[in-house]
């Protein structure tokens, strides 16, 4: 795995900046709040707007790299990364920055679209370990943006936006010195080297009409629901509860916390999940993790007084959050006959779109029912989820109970789907 390209290594770091983006601004949401005069409902929309334009993006991205190419899709990505997290540091208002947050997000969804293809495409003597170093990476973001987010966020709430922007411009200028174009490679990529297939404006939403994808779809839409109200919306509670105990919980505290959720995140996704879905199969997993995050965030919703209980139960909610992000991966590329580009970005479209949702209303629940009640909310959702999946069953037959293929084999497939 080590031995690949400089090439492969931009990507890469690429990645793991990218994948910081996610948890970058959950340790200063409550800095921001004082700052800007900002509700907590109004500073949660920083996810909304970001998640909501990803997945919207997310359908129409496979249509903008089959036309320009991967080398140049990732390019204005990270290009509009850059500039509207530059904007964000920059921005007066809240309002602003979760306009220029949506900007974001679209450079967001063109990168992570068509990172996967172009880490294999760039890679040589095997594409496996490249594939576990994107999967290293994915990992290392969702860690590393909470702790991040945490020390720069101690200075001001600025720092991680510009500290971001930094990072991906460093990113920006690696892929375009080291990422070269394959001359002489027509009709194929001229950066991975697979053929071109050109896709359809609208396939992204034709793929809904696959009973077995939009049922899986719509169980990753609830579940993210509970995701995204466990990141967004806990550095409330966890501030009132450190305020009530007459201790200071900030930035720099919240991003340790989050740190550890992230690290427990990656653990499982890379180490744990393949283990447990080779050995049980993808449905029996599925059910058993969205059961025991259902109890994970049910405790969460008693224990909002508690800085103790609130930061033991995130840190192993994202135990349980690492396998079901990879498991559910697998099953929707082995349970439909669409080409696997198109099911992915689908279904991670559907995915962002339901966790857009959970920070634009936990505040409003929790102004109105209390502090834990977010955390109900998403205890039903994840009951919807567990129901969707078990309605949907006959679909998911070609999943069934069996033992899955190794999450390095499905990687592959979902890179590769095109050709």
């Amino acid at each position: 795995m080590l031995h690949q390209p400089v090439a492969v290594w931009a990507i890469a770091f690429a990645c793991a900046v990218s994948f910081m983006g996610i948890g970058l601004v959950d340790p200063i949401l409550p800095a921001i709040s004082h700052e800007l005069d900002a509700t907590p409902g109004q500073t949660m929309l920083l996810f909304t707007s970001y998640l909501f334009i990803t997945g919207l993006a997310m359908f129409f991205t496979g249509w903008v790299s089959s036309r320009i190419g991967t080398r140049r899709t990732l390019l204005v990505g990270l290009a509009l990364i850059v500039l509207f997290a530059c904007l964000a540091g920059l921005s007066g208002s809240v309002g602003e920055i979760i306009g220029y947050r949506a900007g974001w997000g679209l450079g967001n969804a063109l990168f992570i679209s068509t990172a996967l293809a172009a880490i294999v495409g760039a890679a040589s003597g095997g594409s496996g370990q490249a594939v576990i170093l994107y999967e290293a990476a994915l990992g290392v973001g969702m860690a590393v943006g909470p702790l991040l987010g945490g020390v720069l966020g101690s200075l001001s709430w600025r720092g991680p936006f510009f500290g971001t922007a930094a990072l991906m411009l460093v990113g920006f200028v690696a892929i375009l010195v080291l990422l070269r174009d394959r001359r002489g490679a027509a009709p194929a990529d001229r950066a991975t080297g697979a053929p071109v297939d050109h896709v359809s404006l609208l396939a992204g939403f034709r793929a809904l009409r696959d009973p077995a994808l939009r049922t899986l779809a719509l169980t990753a839409l609830f579940y993210n629901f509970a995701f995204f109200t466990l990141l967004a919306y806990s550095p409330y509670p966890l501030e009132a509860a450190a305020a009530r105990a007459g201790t200071e919980f900030g930035a720099h505290e919240l991003g340790l916390v989050f740190f550890g959720w992230g690290l427990a995140l990656a653990v499982t996704s890379v180490l744990v999940a393949p283990v447990l879905t080779r050995r049980l199969g993808l449905r029996p997993v599925l059910f058993g993790m969205l059961a025991l995050l259902t109890a994970g965030m049910a405790v969460l919703a008693v224990g909002t007084g508690s800085v103790a209980v609130l930061t033991t139960t995130i840190i192993v909610c994202g135990l349980f959050l690492g396998v079901l992000n990879t498991a559910l991966t697998e099953t929707v590329m082995e349970a439909t006959e669409l080409p696997r580009s198109v099911a992915s970005s689908t279904y991670s479209g559907v995915r962002f779109i339901g966790g857009a949702v959970a920070p634009a209303v936990a505040g409003g629940i929790a102004d109105t029912l209390g502090a834990g009640a977010p955390y109900g909310v998403a205890v039903g959702a994840l009951l919807v989820s567990m129901l969707v999946l078990s309605a949907g069953g006959r679909h998911l037959a070609a999943v069934g109970h069996r033992p899955s293929e190794s999450a390095v084999g499905e990687a592959q497939a979902i890179a590769l789907g095109d050709e």
